[in-house]
């Protein structure tokens, strides 16, 4: 017989930098194996835990606002859960919050969009950021930026800026693309702003470089219209540095409508799958 369970969610905030990103891989330290681990030695369950995300970040990406769920024992306080979390997780990740997740709450696939900010210096970079931002050769001109990030917001294919991964679509809808200068006492630097439904695996930092590569002068507007009708990824998109990549806010509906999203991500994905329409698939960025 299967004993009941709950399932909480949990707030969370990481410093990607030491992590081979967020999925559990034998032999590596992850975000994932991290938090599965400690809740299973701190709560001593008879079971490993299994933690689900709303994006899996890649090696060396962070993250300010990630959220993810698990399924504990019935009678778990969550007050509890985050006290001792906190208490024994390594001082890159912070659990933010811990609290009983609404009925069909999913991570992923009750998830509206997700909001990514790349950070880089087109300036002297300073070395107190090195870990978070990325440092460019040349000066970024961010009204040409917008103008270019603007010619891809929409629903569309972006196999051009992704890596493949088998039996997954690459179908996204990009609402918001956006740079601004950032001009402090952290010194000067190019924030960039994205918005999606979902993003594949490197599409952001694949995304930024093509911009970046037509807002400091080296590409124009006409290579990045050619690049986007690729069929495929296109081999003159540069990766960004991981370093850059910060996970901001994932969005979800009310409580009363998650159950709902998730049914509708599910069935949108299935029918992906078999070349019928677009998916609701996981971050991979």
């Amino acid at each position: 017989m299967t004993p009941e369970t709950r399932r909480l969610r949990i707030d969370l905030a990481y410093d990607g930098t030491d992590f081979t990103g967020w999925a559990v891989q034998p032999g590596y330290r992850t975000v994932q194996g991290e938090l599965e681990l400690w809740l299973t030695r701190v709560l001593r369950l008879p079971y490993a835990a299994a933690i689900t995300c709303a994006g899996r970040t890649d090696a060396g990406v962070h993250a300010r606002h990630q959220v993810a769920h698990v399924d504990l024992p019935a009678g778990t306080d969550p007050a509890h859960v985050l006290r001792r979390l906190r208490r024994a997780l390594p001082a890159d990740v912070s659990v933010l919050d811990v609290t009983p997740a609404p009925p069909g709450f999913h991570a992923r696939f009750s998830a509206l969009w997700r909001r990514y900010v790349y950070r880089m210096a087109d300036d002297v970079p300073d070395p107190l950021h090195r870990r978070f931002v990325a440092p460019v050769r040349h000066r970024v001109d961010v009204d040409a930026f917008n103008t270019a990030g603007a010619t891809l917001l929409g629903l569309r294919d972006f196999a051009p800026f992704c890596r493949h991964k088998a039996g997954a679509t690459t179908i996204r809808t990009l609402t918001d693309v956006e740079a601004r200068r950032v001009d402090d006492l952290l010194g000067s630097r190019v924030e960039v702003m994205l918005r999606a439904d979902a993003f594949c695996h490197s599409m952001v930092r694949s995304l930024v470089g093509a911009l970046t590569a037509v807002a400091t002068g080296q590409r124009d507007l006409d290579w990045l219209a050619m690049v986007a009708a690729s069929p495929r990824r296109h081999y003159q998109v540069h990766v960004m540095a991981a370093c850059g990549l910060t996970l901001e806010e994932v969005r979800y509906p009310p409580d009363a409508e998650v159950a709902a999203r998730a049914e509708a991500s599910r069935r949108m994905r299935a029918r992906s799958e078999l070349g019928l329409e677009p998916d609701e698939e996981e971050d991979e960025e």
